[in-house]
Parts: structure tokens; C-alpha cells; sequence
């Protein structure tokens, strides 16, 4: 009963602002042609076809702005980490959540169970070299990987199709990176990350992009960027195999208000699809529970 978890990074549900709410502004398919409703603050949850908008807490009955390292911690290790550290702590994992990190991250836990975990996102040599220079600042997801002995997928995997970049299409690793990769559409991509679903028991993709043009890094490229996710998300949505148990999921809200470069701290975004689509729906309320309810549910 494979699982396809999507992790985005800093995206809430916020205002219907048609000013600083992308999703109003540009319009995101992923919701109206499939949800038929952009999610708002007044309208949380949204069903229609066993498929679930729903919000989920990311703040975790600690003050301040929730952050990424402690978020998506909560996530993959099903903790509340920011009340064990004693404060939202990001970007990177606060250094007494390493260990735990390493013990009890959900793609550790299916591959001791038995069973086949997959990080689909690759990464190119500059973060090998960066890795070889001793240096440890890293995600929760790459730190989950590394501290796990699952391997990291590199350059040559995107290549040959066994791999995804964390913008879909490749062009940004073109543009920033100065490489010669194949540029792909986000439909290609979506397919590709289905195709690693059906070969796997539990397949993880992150993207982080939406964070940082919340923080305004990416000036001038909401509008442009949106679209690839939106066709990304749609095709991966209408083209969920049935035995598939789909979830989408956030650390903490940020892009859905662009009016302030910060964090928020509305409910993350969250999306289930799929086979046990309504037994996750019903069970995660926090970042904690995502995990445990994955489990427990998509055996």
C-alpha cells in the first residue's frame, strides 16, 4: 500500500486577499478544478471526492513564529520539537534533535520495518563537496538521510529519471548552478515521482521554494514559479493511482501572506488523496500526528 508524502515548505491557509495571497492573486488550479475553493481562514476544510483540505497546527502550544527546523522535525519524527527544545527554532534542527532525528525519522522507521523508503529529491555536487568539507548545517529531511545510511540521490540520477530536483523542472539548477540539465515540464516530473511511488512502499519529495518567495528571495518569480507547482500538484493529484495513499503537507505558514517577510501562524496547509485519505483526514490535527497517523493507517 504505497505512500506518496509531498512536503512543501512554509505554506498556511490564509486570507481570500486577491493583494498577498498568491493563491488568490495568480490562481491555483490544484484547488478550484479540484476542490472547486481556494482555502481560506473562514473555509479550513474542504472535501469533495474523498479528497481533504484541511488545516493542521504548526505552532504546538509555543509562542512565536513557527520554524522549519523545529517543524519539520514535529513532521518526520512524530515529536512536539519545538516544546522539547523550549522555542520554534529554524532553519536548521536545533543540535539536541540530531539524535532524535537519527532514531526516529519516518523514513528510518519503514526501511527497520522491512520495507522500501525513498528520498526522491537529488542534489548536485556543490552539496557533496559541502558535505566533504565537514560542515553539518543540513535539512531535516537530507540529516534523516545521512544519519539513516539511505543514500542521497545525485546529478546523474535526474538524468537517467530516477530523481527529482527540488523545483520539478530543473531549469533553476540550469540558472543558478550554471549546469546543462534536461529541463522537464512539471507534468513529466509528476509522472516520474508516481513512478518511484509504485516502486516503493513509502516515497518522500520535499520542495522548499514556496518558503523563499515568502521571504521575498525570489522577487518578481511568484507568479511564474505558482504555475509549475500548480501543474505539478494537479497532475499528481488526477493521476493518483487508487492503491495510492497521497498526503501533502507543511512546517508552517509564510507564503500564503506576502504582505510581511515572515512566518505566520495560521494552520499549515495540509492535502489527503487517495486510499486512506479520510483515515488521515480524521486523525492529524498537529505537525505531530502526521507520522503516527501515516503509519498506523497505510500498512
Amino acid at each position: 500500500m504505497p505512500v506518496l508524502m509531498i512536503f512543501i515548505d512554509g505554506v498556511g491557509i490564509g486570507k481570500p486577499d486577491y493583494q498577498y495571497n498568491p493563491f488568490f492573486k495568480y490562481g491555483f488550479k490544484t484547488f478550484t478544478e479540484i476542490f472547486g475553493a481556494i482555502p481560506t481562514l473562514e473555509n479550513l476544510t474542504i472535501e469533495k471526492n474523498n479528497k481533504y483540505i484541511f488545516p493542521v497546527d504548526a505552532n504546538l502550544g509555543v509562542d512565536g513564529f513557527p520554524q522549519s527546523g523545529t517543524g519539520q522535525t514535529s513532521i518526520f519524527c512524530g515529536i512536539n520539537a519545538p516544546k522539547f527544545v523550549g522555542k520554534h527554532f529554524g532553519p536548521f534542527p536545533y543540535s539536541t534533535l540530531i539524535p532524535i532525528i537519527g532514531e526516529k525519522n519516518i523514513l528510518k522507521h519503514y526501511r527497520d520495518d522491512g520495507k522500501k523508503s525513498f528520498f526522491a529529491n537529488a542534489y548536485p555536487k556543490r552539496f557533496f563537496d559541502y558535505l566533504k568539507s565537514g560542515k553539518t548545517r543540513l535539512s531535516v529531511t537530507t540529516l534523516s538521510c545521512r544519519l539513516s545510511d539511505i543514500p542521497l540521490n545525485r546529478t546523474k540520477d535526474v538524468r537517467a529519471g530516477k530523481a527529482l530536483t527540488a523545483e520539478i523542472t530543473n531549469a533553476r539548477w540550469n540558472l543558478k548552478l550554471n549546469l546543462n540539465m534536461p529541463v522537464i515540464t512539471p507534468t513529466l516530473a509528476a509522472k516520474r515521482l508516481l513512478r518511484f511511488t509504485a516502486q516503493n512502499d513509502f516515497t518522500l519529495y520535499e520542495y522548499y521554494i514556496t518558503d523563499h518567495l515568502g521571504h521575498g528571495r525570489y522577487d518578481g518569480e511568484t507568479e511564474s514559479t505558482l504555475k509549475i507547482l500548480d501543474e505539478f500538484l494537479l497532475t499528481i493529484i488526477t493521476k493518483l493511482p487508487d492503491d495510492v495513499t497521497l498526503l501533502i503537507c507543511s512546517d508552517h505558514g509564510n507564503f500564503e501572506d506576502l504582505s510581511v517577510k515572515t512566518h505566520t501562524r495560521n494552520p499549515a496547509l495540509t492535502i489527503a488523496a487517495g486510499k486512506n485519505a479520510k483515515q488521515l483526514f480524521e486523525e492529524i490535527k498537529d505537525l505531530t500526528q502526521i507520522k503516527s497517523a501515516i503509519i498506523k493507517n497505510c500498512k
